[in-house]
């Protein structure tokens, strides 16, 4: 089933909307999603008006197979209009797709991403369920003009009534990643639903996503207890936040922001940040104790799940933590676990949709680091590469780090953001793919983040 969300820029020099997307208009291009695939692309290029378009291919025979936990079973999980509308779907590929846009930076084009812009973004087939007034509820306050488009089910027979879908078009002069942050957060509020397992780490993300308008929406608390609607305690929490915001005074406010910020672990917000990128079939390379394999494990649309390490002694700690001897027949059947080094070539490595390779390079020697390199790229050649390592600009941040320390004894190296973005554009010179780069855990405004995570798309 194909979606589509289309973002229009009018003005002057409308083509630098590629740069804050940091989407070429002159070439479409492809991601590969947990649910299917997505595909960026722009049909309207000019000088004063231009259109990118988000299209996604959801995969719904691929996210029913297999399923676990299904409420009603058998026809159930084939047929229903979830995965046919505009839901959480569309939201999870705004953020894959457009997460650097979405995060306002630009290095080539910051003045414009800060600049408001006249901006007027359509939405397809997003279900309302009737509600006439929802879109202009949610959005209008925000300051866009609101229009919406619908149908009858069927014209040959009207007493079906209209359709619960609408075609929703919001126009208004506000920066592009203030537009992506709206439609973030409000599309899942016409749903009500989430088509993913989420834990309280959601609740931040609202908050992240809403700050600078969220508390100030007159219709704030339906916003929240719908986008939290099967987790009820979530949404009180959430709300709680924002009201303590609103009436602590000024002498407060630090004291209040200390209270209200849900403190994540570094490590869990990198998982939880790979964890998101993986597609349909994933080896663990350097898995250690297993920490993400057993995450990814727990994800119904990842269908296989490969870890590996050169250590036997991690490999045997993994599976006790995995409980591999009393582990269910579904998840076990998911599970290869197996020794193997990441500097040689080893035909187990190739077939999978994805590689994560997770905190390891760092400690690999430099003098293996080309080894590495053609073992994982050239090949076992994965469609994608999920690489997170340490900034080593953010160690100033530690207070009892010692100048030039590493935060391992155990590593050989840490990269600046400036070496490993060399290193990537290397990757992708040299063995066929694309990069983004993006950042995990709280930025400092001049040093960045604590941990640098490269996703690369092999190409064609």
């Amino acid at each position: 089933m194909i979606l589509l969300l289309t973002i229009t820029y009018e003005g002057t020099n409308t083509p630098e909307l590629g740069f804050l997307l940091h989407k070429n208009p002159a070439r479409a291009q492809q991601f590969e999603l947990n649910f299917g695939k997505a595909y960026v692309f722009y049909p309207e290029v000019s000088d004063n008006k231009t259109t990118a378009a988000l299209l996604l291919d959801i995969d719904t025979l691929d996210l029913a197979r297999g399923k676990v936990g299904s409420k009603d079973g058998g026809l159930f999980d084939y047929v229903n209009d979830r995965p046919y509308a505009s839901t959480s779907f569309m939201s999870t590929a705004i953020a894959r797709v457009f997460g650097t846009a979405m995060s306002g930076k630009c290095e080539k084009r910051q003045t414009l991403a800060g600049t408001p812009l006249k901006l007027t973004a359509t939405l397809y087939s997003l279900k309302d369920n009737g509600d006439i007034t929802l879109a202009n509820e949610l959005f209008e306050p925000l300051g866009y003009t609101v229009t919406t488009g619908r149908t009858r089910l069927d014209e040959n027979f009207p007493m079906w009534g209209i359709s619960p879908y609408i075609d929703l078009t919001i126009s208004g002069k506000v920066r592009l990643s203030e537009l992506l942050g709206h439609l973030y957060v409000l599309i899942p509020v016409f749903d009500k639903q989430k088509h993913y397992y989420f834990t309280e780490d959601e609740i931040k993300k609202l908050l992240n996503h809403g700050e600078g308008w969220l508390a100030d929406h007159p219709s704030r608390e339906k916003i929240v207890r719908r986008y939290f609607t099967a987790r009820k305690s979530y949404a009180r929490k959430a709300l709680d936040i924002l009201l303590a915001d609103e009436d602590n005074n000024e002498n407060e406010n630090e004291k209040a922001k200390e209270e209200k910020e849900i403190r994540t672990p570094l490590n869990t917000q990198r998982l939880e940040a790979v964890k998101n990128e993986v597609i349909a079939s994933v080896i663990d390379l350097g898995c250690g104790e297993c920490r993400l394999t057993s995450m990814l494990l727990s994800e119904p649309q990842i269908k296989k799940v490969t870890a590996c390490d050169v250590s036997v002694t991690e490999l045997e700690k993994a599976a006790k933590r995995l409980h591999l001897n009393t582990m269910n027949t579904h998840r076990k059947n998911k599970l290869t676990l197996m020794q193997a080094s990441l500097t040689y070539k080893d035909k187990r490595f190739e077939g999978f949709d994805c590689a994560c390779v997770i905190e390891v390079i760092e400690h690999i020697e430099p003098a293996r680091i080309p080894a590495f390199e053609r073992a994982v790229f050239e090949f076992a050649s994965p469609k994608t590469v999920i690489l997170t390592t340490p900034n080593r600009e953010y160690n100033k941040n530690y207070k009892f780090m010692q100048e030039n320390a590493l935060r391992h004894g155990d590593h050989r190296f840490e990269w600046t953001r400036a070496e490993f973005k060399e290193w990537t554009e290397h990757i992708c010179k040299n063995f066929g793919y694309t990069c983004e780069i993006s950042g995990i855990g709280d930025e400092d405004e001049s040093l960045g983040t604590p941990t640098q995570m490269g996703v690369f798309i092999r190409n064609g």
